[in-house]
């Protein structure tokens, strides 16, 4: 650790650092690192052509989980209709067998999404650097871990070299106080962060979250912060470990489960004098219910206002703001200025690395109770793994949603991204607990709603877009 007062950030990078390349890069190693089935075929395939060898197996991990089907089916049964998928999910697991990693492959009884499944296991810990070919790698911040997303040339190297060539970010911290009104949580409190930061209000930093707020937030609503931090333009996503990551690391790795932890965490903490690059200051009782209107997730707003008008995107300080909202509000079929509480939803879908940790599915079931989807709306909730699937069926919740109408269906990343059978038709209205919203995200001309596992429980049974804070469950 540098002497100097230093920003956990910092601390985590020098940790880490084997070289100094230039004044901007150094050589990174990594502590983990993690594979999907679609961003690691070319890079085994050039380190075959190269005749090299993965160099540590053992820190490595594999998950099979955005091409794989979710349908109803049981353990052991499912299978990758689509060729081209199946394909990609044969060949992680011929490449794991080769050089020896563990995968969690389609019919594994604890497959499910990689950002889901990693800190379940236990194989998060704070201090680490992990490395993922997916964005939402910044999801591993909320234990104090530097996570965050490489590309396939990468993956190759990582592979390789157990290290990766890195350009340094600056520094962001957000000091987030007060408390989270009744109604709201922090998926809520996410999509206002972003609407207030902008599509690109962190790009190129780091983001070290801390305040009273933060500290009230359970390590899976930390993980939903982190995890939509880089919607924002985050590079990295930090929260510092407490007594909260304690008890999580307590309960999920096994090394820990009588409390003996590393001294060396006690420092994963930002000193006093350090100092950021750029600071903000928010109030989490400001934040309401919240639900995206347009095709970006920072174009959010409470669910009891108005859709803006392209002027009013006038202030972002990006000079195309207005000329995007107005494709996004074609795009999405709405009107500047009209209500979005009461417009009528097609499809709800509650799971994704965001939103499908046993914590979610919990606050979901809540407001669902005794009642029914709405008539017309197909909805569904995907589990983040096989664990959270059997707590939640223990629970009682699956029952709720069973009987509610909802399909209970297996885990993997479903409905997030249009990469596998769970797809929107065509300007289908999709209430989502997704991170995306872009165009076509969940399907060709299909129109996302991103908002919380509540609120999207809401929609489903009231047939719209509803203020959770209305109904009889609300919390």
């Amino acid at each position: 650790m540098t002497s100097q007062p230093a920003t956990l950030y910092q601390k985590l990078v020098d940790a880490h650092t084997v070289e100094h390349l230039d004044a901007d890069h150094v050589l990174l190693y990594a502590d983990l690192h993690i594979m999907n089935e679609y961003t690691s075929p070319q890079a085994f395939s050039s380190l075959h052509d190269k005749q090299r060898a993965v160099l540590r197996p053992a820190q490595q991990l594999a998950v099979v989980s955005h091409i794989i089907p979710t349908a109803p089916l049981a353990v052991g049964q499912r299978v990758i209709g689509d060729p081209a998928s199946s394909l990609l999910a044969l060949n992680l697991r011929r490449n794991c067998e080769r050089h020896g990693i563990r995968l969690f492959d389609t019919n594994d009884i604890d497959q499910g999404i990689e950002h889901i499944i990693a800190p379940e296991q236990g194989l998060v810990r704070p201090g680490m650097v992990i490395l993922c070919g997916d964005s939402h790698t910044t999801t591993y911040g909320a234990l104090g871990a530097l996570g965050f997303g490489v590309g396939t040339s990468e993956v190759e190297h990582i592979l390789a070299t157990q290290t990766l060539v890195y350009r340094v970010a600056q520094s962001m911290r957000i000091r987030i106080d007060g408390q989270l009104a009744r109604g709201t949580s922090v998926k809520d409190l996410t999509l206002y962060l972003i609407s207030r930061l902008g599509a690109q209000g962190a790009r190129g930093y780091a983001v070290e979250f801390c305040g009273s707020a933060i500290t009230a937030l359970s390590v899976e609503a930390r993980m939903t912060l982190c995890n939509m931090a880089v919607e924002a333009g985050a590079r990295a996503a930090l929260i510092a470990p407490d007594a909260a990551t304690r008890a999580y690391l307590r309960s999920h790795a096994a090394p820990f489960q009588h409390g003996d932890f590393p001294a060396l965490w006690d420092e994963l903490h930002s000193d006093l004098d350090a100092m950021f690059d750029l600071e903000h200051v928010f109030d989490a009782s400001e934040v309401a219910p919240y639900v995206t209107w347009g095709t970006s997730p920072d174009q959010g707003m409470p669910v009891n206002a108005r859709i803006p008008g392209p002027d009013s995107q006038s202030a972002n300080t990006d000079p195309h703001a207005p000329a995007m909202a107005r494709k996004a509000l074609a795009y999405m079929g709405l009107q500047a200025g009209e209500p979005i509480m009461g417009l009528p939803v097609d499809r709800v879908f509650i799971g994704s690395c965001t939103n499908s940790r046993i914590e979610d599915l919990r606050a979901a079931a809540a407001i669902v109770g005794t009642h029914k989807v709405a008539p017309k709306v197909r909805a569904m909730v995907v589990p983040g793994s096989g664990a959270v699937r059997r707590q939640a069926e223990a629970e009682g919740l699956a029952d709720i949603f069973i009987a509610a109408g909802f399909e209970w269906r297996q885990p993997g990343c479903s409905m997030c991204l249009a990469m596998n059978d769970d797809v929107l038709s065509p300007l289908e209205r999709c209430a989502s607990t997704t991170n995306r919203n872009f165009e076509g995200r969940q399907g060709r001309a299909s129109r996302t709603h991103l908002m919380s596992p509540a609120m999207a429980a809401a929609a489903a049974i009231t047939g719209v877009i509803s203020d959770v804070r209305t109904l009889e469950h609300a919390q």
